[in-house]
């Protein structure tokens, strides 16, 4: 009998509120610091529920973002797409690590998919154009603990497989 899946909808809850944290308004000085919080919440879900959550829901976060934040049709879901698939490939690995670690592959993570937009802004001749293109990984690794114990407890409340 194959296994049944429970919590489908708290899943969905967290990307619903981290698209809602994406587009929550902040003072200009609080916007170069914003983490990348589907990101976060996508590479979560792919170290916790690695047969559950993969590409296809990497890519549907991602055209949401795109479309929620108005970038190109695209863009946002091939990074987050390649996030979930090294993250599935990796997740045995970086489960394992301490959270400090585990910060440490995140930043790798969110670095990699930012020097892929990165990459496709370029080809489309929209680069940023200063060094604080890179901050929202470093925001977003200081508050992987963070999230992931706040996931990781609902996950276990609402005993979400």
């Amino acid at each position: 009998m194959p296994a049944r899946h429970q919590g489908g909808v708290i899943i969905f809850i967290s990307f619903a509120l981290a698209l809602l944290l994406t587009m929550l308004p902040l003072p200009s000085w609080a916007q170069i610091f914003r983490p990348e919080w589907v990101t976060l919440v996508l590479i979560y879900w792919c170290m916790a529920l690695p047969s559950r959550i993969s590409i296809g829901w990497a890519w549907a976060a991602g055209i949401m973002l795109d479309v929620t934040l108005g970038n190109l049709l695209g863009l946002h879901a091939l990074s987050l797409t390649i996030v979930a698939f090294l993250t599935i490939k990796l997740y045995q690995r970086i489960r394992v690590y301490p959270l400090g670690q585990q910060a440490l592959a995140v930043l790798i993570l969110v670095a990699m998919s930012q020097l892929l937009t990165l990459w496709i802004l370029g080809i489309i001749g929209s680069t940023p154009g200063s060094w604080t293109y890179w901050l929202p990984s470093i925001s977003s690794a200081i508050l992987w603990p963070w999230l992931f114990v706040i996931l990781r407890g609902a996950r276990r409340h609402f005993r979400v497989t």
